[in-house]
């Protein structure tokens, strides 16, 4: 199985569906450690992007995804937006040019990007941020790949890697962004960075697992 822009196309409306429909749920998560606005914040930036690719046919899946990134950086307040635009615009370097990936493509970009996020906010595991869901979600790609798996296979691996991750942020310490004010008081609270992370890895594996 490789995947197409038409496919990476379907996983975007599917993210944007599912921000839409679990805002409420992301900013109630943010209003416990943070400033409560990263539903809010990442719906605006979600449906401008669906608004920016409305009526497009692209058959590049880098100039799609730079797309998407520099969309969320332009329209999502917080960090979110940098931090998710950066995401996005390093998996569009990554992927410049090509018209079909595979589970290897789609890892080493992933990887790249991840490292990208973490450059730019200084997050290391366990930090309570949105990089303690998707390093899981890398790693085990790369164990996909070692297998072998197929890859619809590997990206269900990503998101159950990414949902552990996601709730294993509840017992953590913040040690980043506006939830480490809290000091001890951030522990027992699901981060909502992570949240948001672990949902577009499950909504890429839901999106293209129909193809496979």
């Amino acid at each position: 199985m490789t995947v197409d822009a038409e496919d990476v196309l379907a996983w975007i409306r599917a993210v944007a569906g599912e921000i839409s429909a679990r805002k409420e749920e992301l900013t109630a998560l943010d209003s416990a450690i943070g400033d409560a606005d990263h539903g809010i914040n990442m719906d605006r930036g979600m449906q401008a992007v669906l608004a920016k690719l409305d009526g497009t046919a692209p058959d590049d899946i880098g100039s799609l995804l730079k797309t998407v990134g520099m969309t969320l950086v332009s329209t999502v307040g917080g960090a979110g937006g940098p931090l998710y635009g950066t995401l996005f615009l390093e998996l569009g370097v990554a992927t410049a040019g090509m018209t079909q990936i595979t589970l290897e493509d789609w890892t080493a970009a992933l990887r790249g990007a991840v490292q990208g996020v973490q450059a730019r906010g200084k997050a290391e595991p366990q930090d309570k941020t949105m990089v303690d869901a998707l390093l899981p979600a890398v790693e085990a790609l790369d164990k996909a790949v070692a297998d072998g798996a197929s890859f619809s296979d590997g990206l269900r691996r990503s998101a159950d890697a990414a949902g552990e991750g996601m709730l294993a942020t509840i017992p953590l310490v913040a040690r980043k962004g506006r939830a480490s004010y809290l000091g001890e008081r951030s522990a027992g609270h699901q981060d909502p960075g992570a949240t948001s992370a672990a949902l577009i890895m499950r909504a890429l594996q839901t999106a293209l697992t129909q193809e496979d």
